[in-house]
């Protein structure tokens, strides 16, 4: 595996545990800033909002730095607005914290994707921007148990130290690591807007909103379902998130692996055929275990 390509996902694991260790350490922050449980989810959405403003705004802002400058840029963004949330006083604080943290998210994933394209062997594209994304996926299996552990246990601040360490780790890699590739933006942001004229660019931003919509709906209060609804107990809450890393880190590799080995058009349909299987037999898990604890009264 080449070295710039391990930075990159550095990368993804400081925004996959940034993202998504919130959602851990919702009842904690919820406490500790004594606001209510759906007041902290706020949070959540602050960050989003953050990723839906800066994916665009940062790409045309920096299309003329070289891809290593650019990524060094938003590799010292994500550290020092993670930093913020460090010494966060109170809740505003918090909030806005967490939408510059969102910032350079998508910039981050967009510029990565490209530079990992262009530094894969030919043929294995698809495989070196799955190992950028790895990282994400790892957030959730390691860092973001991690994080929710130290939060609930310690205190939730920590968390936030440790992921502006691992941002640092990933500036530094970045620099040391990553060659400097030509910039090749040759096309003007008029041209590449045309591409939203075309109907399968709305199919794909339809089909990415509802999956993902779906996905943050659970998975944003998943530390409170599992403790209030589900009757775990908060302790058991970080091996349940290493459960669900488990399913992302599979998915991101094998996804990789599916599309440099079929035809790009299949590879939908059969994650829909997955999908459709899984969801069947969560059903009718579901539907046996309601039935017989139904016949226990």
């Amino acid at each position: 595996m080449k070295k710039s390509l391990i930075a990159l996902s550095l990368g993804g694991l400081t925004i996959g545990i940034t993202e998504f260790v919130m959602m851990g350490l919702l009842p904690d922050i919820a406490s500790d800033m004594k606001v209510t449980i759906p007041v902290a989810g706020y949070l959540i959405s602050a960050y989003a909002l953050g990723v839906v403003i800066g994916a665009p705004l940062l790409v045309i802002l920096g299309r003329n730095f070289a891809p290593k400058k650019m990524l060094l840029i938003l590799a010292l963004m994500l550290t020092v607005f993670n930093a913020l949330s460090i010494i966060a006083p109170n809740y505003n604080f918090l909030f806005a914290s967490r939408f510059l943290s969102g910032l350079p998210h998508g910039a981050f994933f967009g510029v990565g994707a490209v530079v990992a394209s262009r530094l894969a062997d030919k043929g294995k594209e698809a495989q070196a921007i799955a190992i950028m994304f790895s990282g994400l996926t790892l957030a959730n299996l390691i860092g973001v148990p991690i994080g929710t552990y130290i939060g609930h246990h310690f205190i939730w601040r920590y968390t936030f130290i440790l992921i502006a360490i691992v941002g640092l780790l990933t500036f530094l890699f970045i620099y040391l690591w990553m060659p400097n590739l030509e910039n090749n933006q040759k096309v003007n942001m008029r041209t590449q807007l045309k591409f939203f004229q075309k109907m399968d660019a709305w199919l794909i931003i339809g089909i990415t909103s509802i999956g993902f919509g779906g996905l943050f709906a659970w998975i944003s209060y998943i530390a409170p379902l599992l403790i209030n609804v589900s009757k775990f107990s908060p302790e058991d809450v970080s091996y349940i998130l290493i459960l669900a890393g488990f399913g992302m880190v599979v998915g991101n590799f094998l996804g990789g692996k599916l599309a440099d080995n079929f035809l790009l058009h299949r590879l939908p349909w059969l994650c829909c055929l997955s999908c459709r299987s899984i969801w069947f037999w969560f059903t009718f898990s579901r539907t046996i275990n309601m039935l017989l604890w139904s016949l226990r009264f």
